[in-house]
């Protein structure tokens, strides 16, 4: 698979020799199942995207600290490209703030939540098993890292994963979009960083429990192996149009 990363964000500086960036994680993440996958960053953040759609099989949306609803100017313009793909039917997946923005882009709402922030390890039910979620879990546990939501899903999208503090943790819009609010291609390392970071944000109580909860274990390679499979399928459908 030849995939682009439409980066959002950078890894605090002060992290990325140990920790690297957001689209090398994501690359070790998907390689972990297919040692043929393959991608290109594009820095959408300063206006960069692929010259066609088709330079790439599918394309990924990473994380981001924005917000989708702020006024950033690089915003409005992935918001159009989402657009775009999703009417060419192109597979795309959306991480976090991908996430958001994919539903907010499609007509659902994207929101700061009242639950507050979500860290450390979040476990999520899983709901009717599609046939690309192999091995088929009724649970699935991911590090997460929001305090934004998406509170109403996009038209066509079906609830794949929820949990009581993130209702629409996973969706899939028409077999060629996923998204999913948690981040599988976070270690436990770097997400015990950006708690120690974030502390004070966070506040004590926020912070003790999402490093207690660091101690459970995740499903990492299951996400891993149920995104490689879904973006397989997407691009064989693609390919076949």
């Amino acid at each position: 698979m030849y995939l682009g990363i439409l980066q959002c964000d950078s890894v605090l500086p002060q992290f990325q020799e140990e920790h690297s960036d957001y689209p090398e994680m994501i690359g070790a993440l998907l390689s972990s199942q297919n040692a043929g996958v393959r991608f290109t960053t594009f820095d959408v953040v300063n206006d960069e995207f692929p010259g066609d759609i088709d330079d790439c099989e599918g394309y990924v949306i990473t994380g981001s600290k924005a917000s989708v609803y702020d006024r950033s100017p690089w915003i409005r313009p992935l918001e159009d490209y989402i657009r775009r793909l999703h009417n060419a039917r192109k597979p795309l997946v959306g991480i976090c703030f991908g996430h958001q923005l994919i539903a907010q882009a499609l007509g659902g709402v994207t929101a700061k939540a009242a639950q507050g922030w979500g860290v450390g390890v979040h476990t999520y039910a899983i709901g009717q098993v599609q046939a690309w979620q192999i091995p088929a879990t009724k649970s699935l546990s991911l590090l997460a890292s929001h305090q934004d939501q998406v509170l109403q899903l996009p038209q066509g999208a079906e609830l794949i994963a929820a949990s009581a503090f993130c209702p629409h943790a996973m969706y899939q819009v028409e077999g060629h979009i996923l998204a999913l609010q948690a981040h599988p291609e976070f270690t436990k390392s770097y997400a015990e960083a950006m708690l120690r970071h974030r502390r004070t944000k966070l506040g004590d109580h926020l912070y003790a429990e999402g490093i207690a909860s660091l101690k459970l274990p995740i499903n990492d390679g299951v996400a891993a192996q149920w995104l490689t499979n879904f973006l397989r399928s997407a691009i064989q459908n693609y390919r076949q149009g």
